[in-house]
């Protein structure tokens, strides 16, 4: 089975190509912190041949939901060193990922820093949890000034080095889904007339600057970016996506990145239907040709599904979400072609033990 084959990934050698997804959990303690079962649920994992972290914040600004965890307080970083030396502890490697949500938050999770940031003042359609976990509104929010731009680069700077520190394997930035580096890329939430607005080559430099500035601290064969073309999630949309994203992937090959992390449309992002959109493009199969390196493909994948997408050449491993929430020994499972357990999507979002850390092995 080519999917249980190991793979080299940048400097990251994987036992196999079965990647645990980025999956926010909403479990983090006082202070975004990742708490003592953040640590035996990634290490429950650790037979993925790589995990990417469930997102985190690379500054307070930067949140948009309740208890997720942040990467750039000590505090954080402490906790964070308590889930990576237990995942090295069972021989597994992981990833942090990234991430600034832009104008998917409430000024209520940041009150100090009051409204949400965002290429341009454009609110999504929907609601958003606020600090209390209450659903609300989407507060309109403040478009970044040119000024602020290098401040928050020097964000995922800092956060690219809190990360080294809490003795993570590499860094995967989040430019995906709806958040902020992926707002500045899509026209349907970017109306700037400035240097980041209007062009291709306009709307992907503020992805392109950071990618640049975390290589700085990482090198390029220890980080990856995750894209979501043809993506909706989050109210994103764009005239030309398909123009779009060929020119970005262009201009992400010189960079010589670990691997691309590209999202499947075929699956529903984050809080809906598990039914899988057969009328989509598939992501991978349309940009595999123009990206130079390894792709990382997600989104509504089974065991079959995944083997024919690996084995074709579509993309180099695959990255599963919910199947990993309800199956911490999932390579095993796929190798012996076991059932799989099933996922209550209740205990997805906050909670504790229940649907986290309690899922059984295979015997």
């Amino acid at each position: 089975m080519k999917l249980l084959t190991p793979i080299q990934l940048g400097a990251l050698t994987l036992n196999n190509r079965v990647v645990m997804a980025p999956l926010t959990r909403m479990r983090a303690t006082d202070g975004d912190v990742p708490g003592e079962l953040a640590a035996e649920y990634y290490s429950q994992r650790a037979s993925a041949g790589l995990i990417i972290s469930e997102a985190a914040q690379i500054s307070n600004l930067g949140k948009g939901y309740p208890a997720t965890p942040g990467i750039y307080s000590d505090a954080q970083v402490a906790g964070w060193k308590k889930v990576t030396d237990a995942v090295h502890a069972k021989g597994g490697k992981m990833v942090c990922q990234l991430w600034h949500v832009g104008r998917i938050s409430h000024s209520s999770l940041h009150p100090q820093e009051g409204l949400p940031v965002a290429p341009s003042a454009i609110a999504p359609s929907g609601k958003v949890y606020t600090a209390s976990w209450q659903l609300a509104e989407y507060e309109t929010p403040r478009a970044l000034s040119l000024t602020e731009i290098p401040a928050l680069i020097a964000d995922y700077v800092h956060a690219a080095k809190q990360a080294h520190a809490a003795g993570f394997d590499g860094v995967e930035v989040h430019g995906a889904n709806g958040y902020l580096l992926d707002q500045f890329l899509h026209d349907g939430s970017n109306t700037r007339n400035d240097q980041y607005g209007g062009s291709f080559e306009n709307r992907s430099r503020l992805l392109l600057e950071v990618l640049r500035a975390v290589i700085g601290i990482w090198g390029a064969d220890r980080v990856g970016v995750r894209l979501s073309p043809y993506g909706t999630f989050n109210d994103m949309s764009d005239k030309d996506t398909m123009g779009l994203f060929m020119d970005l992937i262009g201009r992400l090959n010189p960079l010589g990145l670990a691997y691309l992390h590209l999202i499947e449309p075929r699956s529903t992002m984050a809080g809906g239907s598990d039914k899988v959109k057969e009328d989509q493009p598939s992501t991978s199969e349309l940009f595999r040709p123009l990206f130079n390196g390894k792709i990382i493909a997600a989104g509504g994948f089974d065991r079959q599904g995944a083997e024919e997408f690996v084995s074709k050449g579509l993309a180099d491993a695959i990255a599963f979400g919910r199947f990993f929430i309800s199956n911490p020994d999932l390579p095993a499972r796929l190798l012996a072609n076991a059932p799989l357990n099933p996922y209550d999507r209740s205990t997805f979002y906050g909670g504790g033990a229940k649907g986290y850390v309690d899922y059984p092995a295979l015997t």
